[in-house]
């Protein structure tokens, strides 16, 4: 079967929307699967719903990438959206064809330079995981490219200067607080270590924005069952090497202006992307309602006997204690339109009831302990703050956690703390070492000690939880239900 490019796609009778030559607007670092599924797929969906006509050239961003595979492809790539929409099972194919092609920047770094220089490109995009901005003083501008990617911003935006074209806007996607914030602080140290000139770091001030973003799509990536592949390719009547798959809910909120909103393409497209002045709000959504949602049932879920999250939307129970906690309880607590709050829940359960994906509990469960202090304590407070009573579910589910933490310990291994579910099979918890240690010193405690113990573990949770007013007795009263009854009769008594 022949590989995917433009002569092969032509000769399939493909009928989707295609862009075969444009000018390069955007110039991307990151070439995996993540950035295909969500920015590229966005620009191509601009390209098809507005005028805008821009492609891309991808930067691979490590020295292990996938340039020789996207350009042998000429930058097509077939993206399936998978999903549940309003309990409607949804699998949609996309030809991406906003890629022009990619660049090894450890090969060819001078490819870099001429594309960042070049007249039409617009923006500048980047995800380098998490640990991809930081400020690294081992490197240099001699180098080509230099180590850090903060570091080859520098340089090539130095480049650009040079060349007298215009600022670009740089959208960072990395999944760090104020992602483009601190990227532009990089740049700013770089240039003045590297002694580049206070003109540079003038017209990096004043004539590009370094935009914070949001990114929100579960992106699964690769199909790994082989007979899924061939029966698509089957299907596709060509070989697709890079074909990609992320659910079909998508977001991208970015920090920037109103003039920004309206240079940007995404609005006239109708697409899913919001220029906002703040990112924090929304950031402050996703983490309270997405995350504390899997973090708040999740491990009584488990100990229920569920093991994957869709499984736990079929059960009326869990998914009436999970929409009462969100919709009763924390989003009460969050500073953004109410309806637009709802419909982003509404889709959180639809999400989770996505066919496609089999979310594992246990993969949600690490390092439950931090998790449940970013994403659930500040609900928690804040609904006391103003109702002045406990939030029912959100207490019950300090109390499935700490059941799952200590549901008969077996023993401390190297890697983790073993435990036994009611159904009698072992299961590992992931923590930080302290908290597992802290738990199999009071393995044997009882109900009363063990939760006192917990609640006033200031290094646990910023403060002594036994000040809250009845939680530590409300916390008994719901951790013996969940062990004398289960998870699932402490869940019913909470609706």
């Amino acid at each position: 079967m022949e590989r995917l490019n433009y002569h092969v796609l032509e000769k399939t009778g493909y009928q989707g929307y295609i862009k075969k030559t444009a000018p390069v607007k955007v110039l991307q670092f990151g070439e995996g699967n993540f950035l295909r599924a969500f920015v590229d797929y966005f620009f191509d969906c601009a390209n098809e719903k507005t005028d805008w006509e821009g492609k891309g050239v991808l930067v691979q961003p490590i020295e292990q990438g996938l340039t020789d595979l996207i350009n042998e492809q000429e930058g097509l790539y077939t993206l399936y959206l998978r999903g549940s929409e309003k309990g409607e099972k949804i699998d949609q194919k996309r030809v991406i064809s906003f890629v022009d092609h990619c660049i090894d920047p450890y090969k060819n770094f001078d490819a870099v330079v001429d594309a960042v220089c070049g007249k039409d490109l617009e923006y500048i995009v980047s995800n380098t995981t998490e640990a991809g901005i930081v400020y690294d003083p081992n490197s240099t501008f001699e180098q080509c490219p230099p180590h850090s990617f903060p570091a080859k911003l520098t340089k090539l935006l130095y480049e650009r200067f040079r060349a007298g074209e215009k600022g670009v806007v740089i959208l960072s996607c990395e999944l760090i607080d104020n992602n483009g914030k601190e990227l532009k602080k990089c740049v700013l140290r770089h240039i003045e270590e590297w002694k580049l000139g206070e003109a540079f770091r003038k017209w990096i001030e004043t004539e590009n924005m370094f935009c914070s973003t949001l990114v929100d799509r579960i992106v699964p990536g690769r199909i790994r069952d082989k007979e899924e592949v061939r029966r698509l390719e089957n299907e596709n009547q060509y070989e697709d090497l890079l074909m990609d798959v992320g659910e079909c809910f998508g977001v991208w909120i970015i920090e920037g202006t109103k003039e920004l909103e309206e240079r940007l393409p995404f609005k006239k497209a109708g697409l899913n992307v919001h220029v906002v002045p703040d990112v924090t709000p929304y950031k402050k959504r996703k983490v309270r309602i997405l995350n504390g949602a899997h973090t708040g049932f999740v491990l009584g879920a488990y100990l229920s006997g569920q093991n994957i999250v869709r499984d736990c939307m079929h059960n009326e129970t869990i998914k009436g204690f999970m929409n009462k906690m969100l919709y009763d309880e924390i989003i009460p607590t969050l500073p953004l339109d109410k309806n637009d709050l709802i419909e982003f829940a509404a889709a959180v359960e639809d999400r989770f009831n996505n066919p496609f994906v089999d979310h594992e509990l246990m993969s949600i469960s690490l390092n439950s302990t931090s998790k449940w202090r970013a994403r659930n304590l500040p609900s928690f407070k804040e609904y006391i703050a103003e109702k002045k009573r406990l939030p029912v579910c959100l207490t019950m589910s300090m109390a499935a956690y700490i059941a799952f933490y200590s549901n008969e310990i077996q023993e401390r291994a190297e890697d983790g703390l073993i435990c036994r579910r009611p159904k009698g099979d072992t299961y590992k918890i992931q923590d930080d070492a302290w908290v597992l240690d802290f738990y199999y010193q009071h393995r044997t405690d009882n109900v009363a000690g063990l939760v006192h113990a917990v609640l006033t573990n200031e290094k646990m949770w910023g403060e002594n939880l036994c000040n809250v007013e009845n939680l530590e007795k409300t916390v008994v009263e719901n951790l013996i239900l969940i062990r004398t009854e289960g998870v699932e009769a402490a869940y019913a008594s909470c609706l």
